[in-house]
């Protein structure tokens, strides 16, 4: 174990937290590398947050992540915000600097992008549209990496077309707007389609999309990863499109906070999912 000065710490504020995988995913890094250093889950109620990340420097913490509902309040708390949070509207990693302030980015989207380009080599930004389904905070960081990755066309499908709209004009670039009701035909010419809704998540209901119209070659990923292979990507396989879950979003886009707080940048390998799959 590194001994050397006092114990670097990190955390996530929620409310509730204890349902956070990110102490598990942190802790295994922070074990593998012999790091002097711990990753907390920290129960931040919604009034409480100001306070709480007003306290990090004081407590000797290097930085937090972030998740509901502290995202976006945060945005208006902390001392500098980066553009792509910003574009985003959340924040999910916190950084303090030295002389004590608080710098806030969001890494969802880079997460996304990586997941895609690791376990999907054949996809190009370029080629061919991405459909998206969702309009909600993760469709937000989706819509953000896919614009920052070159993508030429984005089609935003939503339940309510005013929330993609909104969206649309907020994060900019090649991204049109299509109802719920036309979800099914507007696969046919796609190269990516995204899941960022909670429908087909367990205890949520089902999501309802045909994949008849789906080129065959398109690439099929949903953020949900309880259950990991969710109804959208069995379908998906069985027809041969190739899928990506989504806990490789997770994994990645927890890279640039552990590397900011403890000064080595890890690496998402095998072990990792497999620690990361186990039973609590």
């Amino acid at each position: 174990m590194n001994s050397n000065g006092r114990k670097k710490l990190a955390g996530v504020m929620g409310w509730p937290i204890k349902h956070s995988l990110s102490p598990r995913l942190h802790g295994f890094w922070l074990r593998k590398h012999n790091i002097n250093g711990a990753y907390l889950p920290l129960p931040i109620a919604p009034n409480s947050l100001d306070h709480a990340l007003r306290a990090l420097p004081r407590l000797g913490y290097c930085g937090v992540n972030l998740t509901l509902p502290h995202k976006e309040a945060a945005l208006s708390i902390l001392d500098q915000v980066d553009d792509v949070a910003r574009r985003i509207g959340a924040v999910n990693t916190v950084f303090v600097s030295r002389d004590g302030s608080l710098q806030g980015t969001n890494t969802d989207g880079l997460g996304f992008i990586e997941n895609i380009r690791t376990n999907a080599a054949t996809w190009s930004a370029s080629e061919g549209p991405a459909v998206v389904l969702g309009a909600g905070g993760s469709a937000r960081a989706v819509v953000a990496g896919l614009v920052d990755s070159g993508c030429r066309e984005i089609i935003l499908v939503n339940r309510t077309r005013r929330k993609a709209e909104t969206l649309a004009r907020h994060i900019g670039g090649p991204i049109t707007v299509r109802s719920w009701s036309e979800r099914h035909e507007a696969l046919t010419s796609a190269t990516l389609l995204v899941n960022t809704t909670t429908l087909g998540m367990s205890a949520q209901p089902p999501l309802d999309v045909d994949l008849t119209g789906l080129p065959s070659a398109a690439i099929v990923t949903d953020l949900v990863y309880t259950p990991l292979e969710t109804q959208l990507l069995s379908e998906a396989r069985n027809r041969g499109n190739p899928v990506v879950d989504g806990l490789g979003m997770l994994l990645y886009q927890a890279v640039p906070g552990f590397e900011g707080w403890f000064g080595i940048r890890p690496k998402v390998t095998s072990a990792l999912r497999a620690h990361m799959l186990q039973d609590p």
